[in-house]
């Protein structure tokens, strides 16, 4: 019998330790996934301090060489039992972590002025756990995960280690860039700062490199997969990833039943399934009690978990809103982001006392009972590469209402009258970025809301969906053997 494949996963963040967006989930989900399907993976952290303060029984693997001018730093190990009991490597490195303020920038949002030393010594540390610094356990793949993780398969490649390496892009917006004058400090050969290696117009790209030094690269949908190597959404790297298309691949997220389900869920007021539906107009009601919208089980309530962003088209929910409260329906909305943007839904919601609602921040108990008390969820992105929330949705029966981009054109199928009669219809999609389809696409919700048995039939057909973890689990898997088999 074959041994199980050696999988490290590199990120920056691990649900529900730290979460900043959806990466955290995908991390703390998928090394579960993977064990079930018969791989051992290990995560490697920085050393946030929730991250230490979520690490048990730790033990010293060893120290990290200084690199550049990517200081030295202890490497630690031990278990991670908020998250499934993964094992994990910790980077102990207090002055380049442990800080007031967010993982990537300070309480003013500023990016911390370091963050290319502070991530560079996260590459470091995976392809020396690659290299063999500990005895016991040395990975066959590397799985390094966004810009974050982005110099691991050039650090690899600078050492000569064995292992593969797979780079995945959760958002290609956000690429790592940095002055060229800061390419001596990660310790890096000269010979990598070229158009073949990091330097990107002039500067230096952690996302370009690990997309030219992966082995293989992934995204998470492949709709994203297909669109990112067009300039619209290729953010300047369609280029490198059309040259590399034989080895991209789309693997759609997917969510975690153990934290995401509403006939287990212990956050929303009343539990329920697709075939026992009344605990969820309980949790309705519960949430217009608690946002002080008025009580009224008829009113469509439209929900929005999100960052405040133009890539959100959060900006398109707020020009949709006057008419869709005009309309009767109720909206909450929970997230944060620009600030012009989080002052104009409070000025919508103090104008709508009894209909809109507005929750600035992150709040993952909060969410699940917004998910579960809406009857709708709106994602209109500009692009999205898969898109958690919408998965929430269908899971809750909370109807996603979408942009058919990315992941969510492949996990929201319209609700058009031959995907009714089929019984395939799990929510409502639009295609143009604008305004006026927005619009058109909350007149259909609300339609449908109003025919109660159609309404119930999406609800039940949504809920059935899978989008468990397990699917990707075995897609990743795939991809890890092709990776070691082609090293043989």
């Amino acid at each position: 019998m074959a041994a199980a494949p050696r999988i490290l996963q590199v990120c920056a963040e691990i649900f529900p330790l730290l979460k900043t967006g959806g990466l955290a989930d995908v991390a703390g989900a998928l090394p579960g996934a993977l064990v079930a399907e018969g791989a051992d993976p290990r995560v490697l952290l920085p050393g946030f301090a929730p991250i230490l303060a979520g690490l048990q029984d730790a033990q010293e693997v060893g120290w990290l060489p200084a690199r550049g001018q990517v200081p030295a730093a202890r490497l630690l190990t031990g278990l991670l039992p908020a998250c499934g009991g993964v094992r994990a490597y910790v980077i102990d490195a207090p002055d380049l972590y442990q800080r007031e303020g967010g993982p990537y920038a300070d309480a003013r949002q500023q990016p911390w002025g370091d963050n290319h030393l502070r991530f560079a010594r996260l590459g470091w540390a995976a392809a020396e756990l690659a290299a063999g610094v500990d005895p016991f356990w040395t990975p066959d793949v590397v799985h390094a995960h966004d810009w974050h993780a982005g110099l691991a398969p050039a650090c690899m490649r600078a050492l000569g280690v064995r292992a593969g390496a797979l780079y995945t892009i959760h958002n290609l917006a956000y690429q790592g860039d940095f002055d060229a004058a800061l390419f001596p400090s990660l310790g890096l050969p000269a010979v990598q700062f070229q158009p073949d290696g990091l330097e990107f117009w002039g500067r230096v790209n952690f996302m370009k490199a690990g997309l030219y030094y992966a082995d293989r690269l992934s995204t998470v949908s492949p709709s994203y997969a297909r669109e990112i190597q067009h300039p619209e959404q290729g953010m300047g790297l369609d280029g490198l990833l059309r040259a590399r298309a034989e080895v991209l691949h789309g693997v759609l997220n997917g969510v975690d039943p153990a934290v995401w389900h509403p006939a287990t869920d212990a956050l929303i007021p009343a539990r329920y399934d697709a075939a026992r539906l009344a605990g969820k107009a309980r949790c309705k009601a519960a949430l217009q009690q608690q946002l002080g919208l008025t009580e009224d089980a008829a009113a469509p309530l439209f929900c929005v978990v999100s960052r405040l962003t133009e890539q959100k088209g959060l900006h398109l929910m707020l020009q949709a809103l006057p008419a869709l409260l005009e309309r009767g329906a109720q909206f909450a909305l929970l997230g944060s982001g620009d600030a012009w943007m989080e002052q104009a839904f409070r000025d919508l919601a103090a104008a709508h006392p009894r209909a809109a609602a507005v929750r600035i921040g992150y709040d993952e108990p909060f969410a699940h009972g917004l998910i579960a008390g809406a009857d709708a969820i709106v994602v209109p992105s500009r692009f999205e590469p898969c898109g958690l929330t919408q998965l929430y949705g269908l899971a809750y029966g909370t109807l996603p209402v979408v942009r058919r981009v990315g992941g969510l054109a492949d996990t929201v199928t319209d609700c058009a009258l031959e995907n009714l009669a089929d019984g395939t219809a799990t929510g409502i999609v639009f295609d143009a970025f604008d305004p006026a389809a927005l619009d058109a696409a909350l007149r259909r919700a609300q339609a449908l809301h109003q025919r109660k048995a159609d309404w119930k039939a999406v609800q039940r057909t949504a809920m059935a969906r899978r989008h468990d973890w397990q699917p990707a689990a075995r897609d990743y898997l795939h991809l890890y053997h092709l990776i070691t088999d082609a090293r043989r």
